[in-house]
């Protein structure tokens, strides 16, 4: 299920409910993008358990699809979760360079998430 929202600047933002849709791949994700773009969004909300743990290991290329699609079509994309845990280096850094670029971003919250 998609649930739309208004962010704080006023741009409309599309939320993916957790247990409702679950993204196998960068055309899953795709297609989401899609929907999202034809109802006028310029933001896709996750949550980090919609995603197979497939992106969160780097070495499947995932997340970097994933990442290429959303610069691609100049959409944003905010994951949220709690990523404090994560004891793979190179994903942290992933996440890091993602939060600074702020196309993909990290949030621990939905309200970091809207904005």
């Amino acid at each position: 299920m998609i649930i739309y929202h208004n962010s704080a600047d006023g741009h409309k933002v599309a939320e993916i409910i957790p247990g409702d849709i679950f993204i196998n791949s960068p055309e899953d994700i795709l297609d989401l993008m899609v929907e999202a773009g034809y109802n006028g969004c310029e933001k896709l909300i996750l949550h980090r358990q919609s995603l197979n743990d497939s992106f969160f290991d780097l070495k499947t290329r995932v997340a970097g699809e994933i990442l290429q699609k959303f610069s691609n079509y100049r959409m944003k994309l905010a994951i949220i979760g709690d990523f404090s845990g994560i004891n793979s280096k190179s994903l942290r850094d992933f996440i890091r360079e993602c939060n600074t670029r702020g196309i993909i971003t990290f949030v621990d919250s939905f309200e970091k998430a809207v904005t």
